[in-house]
């Protein structure tokens, strides 16, 4: 990726591929620059969704990027498309993201990302996302600053260079360093501790899902950390947990008396943000999306995301 490739010198500054041909029509010009943006789209929208947490105002972000895209590249062809398309989808999810932080001081209960399930979106929107950004570890980046968290997603997720992530926030290159060394100090002491799949692993999510399809208390218990943490997202249109609950016991009950309340629906499981996790569906319709992390064989950390601005239509399951 370009150090210069900076949107908002669009008419000025362009490095990267060979240029466009400037004598060509407007509207070829104009397809081929929508075909390059559909096929960057799933890493574009993958930035923003890291950085802003919820899948539609990552789409916005990046619909919205693509009219400020064609209008630039009528000034000048943009050559680089994809350096300048990522850099200009960072700086509106930043702007997102701050007036997002203020939103959310009124939020009913806990603030849960919007979860990623495995074939619950339409391709044109898939995202783009490595494995190792769980859902445990957005619920993590919701603790840092807006800059610490755009310097350690364009950094660490998506290997962008100090000074390209200074053009993003607007800092220097050694502000940047600074803010890495700051989130990367928060997200290594609040990241869950994650085993890697093993047949251990694999025990522990068929017995939890078994167990909470089946409202087990006792399956429950022998799968729970002793100091397992729940926490769950009605938006304040759901009757949730509006604070976490800890510890095996606790948690068990309240698994076993949600199942109790949701008679009628499937316990499924499913891939949530590249982990394990469940979901409980009506037909087609969902009513809540979970997500657990599993460490030394027992459950450590359950999320339950149940407001309906963030669950999938449909999952085909």
């Amino acid at each position: 990726m370009s150090d210069h490739a900076d949107p908002d010198q669009a008419d000025r500054d362009h490095t990267g591929a060979e240029p466009a041909d400037a004598d060509a029509p407007a509207s070829e010009r104009l397809v081929e620059l929508a075909d390059e943006y559909t096929r960057i789209r799933p890493r574009l929208v993958g930035v923003a969704y890291s950085l802003v947490g919820t899948l539609a105002e990552a789409q916005d972000v990046v619909s919205d990027c693509w009219l400020r895209l064609a209008a630039a590249d009528e000034q000048e062809p943009v050559r680089d498309v994809e350096a300048w398309a990522v850099v200009a989808v960072a700086r509106r999810a930043l702007d997102v993201l701050r007036s997002a932080r203020v939103q959310r001081v009124d939020y009913v209960g806990p603030w849960l990302p919007e979860p990623l399930v495995d074939g619950a979106d339409d391709p044109a929107d898939r995202v783009t996302l490595d494995d190792a950004v769980s859902f445990a570890l957005m619920i993590v980046l919701e603790t840092l600053t807006p800059a610490e968290r755009t310097t350690w997603v364009l950094h660490e997720v998506f290997g962008m260079t100090f000074p390209e992530v200074a053009e993003v926030v607007g800092r220097s290159p050694a502000a940047v360093r600074q803010l890495a060394v700051r989130a990367r100090a928060h997200v290594a002491a609040g990241a869950p501790r994650v085993d890697v799949e093993t047949a251990e692993h694999r025990r522990a999510v068929d017995a939890f899902v078994r167990a909470v399809g089946e409202g087990d208390l006792s399956g429950l218990l022998a799968v729970l950390d002793p100091d397992v943490l729940l926490t769950s997202d009605g938006g304040g249109l759901v009757g949730v947990a509006r604070r976490p609950v800890l510890g095996a016991d606790r948690v068990a009950h309240f698994l076993t008396g949600v199942r109790r309340k949701l008679v009628e629906e499937r316990i499924v499981p499913l891939t949530v943000n590249g982990g394990p996790g469940f979901a409980a569906l009506t037909d087609a319709a969902t009513r809540f999306v979970g997500s657990f992390t599993v460490h030394n064989g027992l459950v450590t950390r359950v999320d339950i995301v149940a407001a309906p601005d963030k669950l999938p239509r449909e999952l085909g399951l």
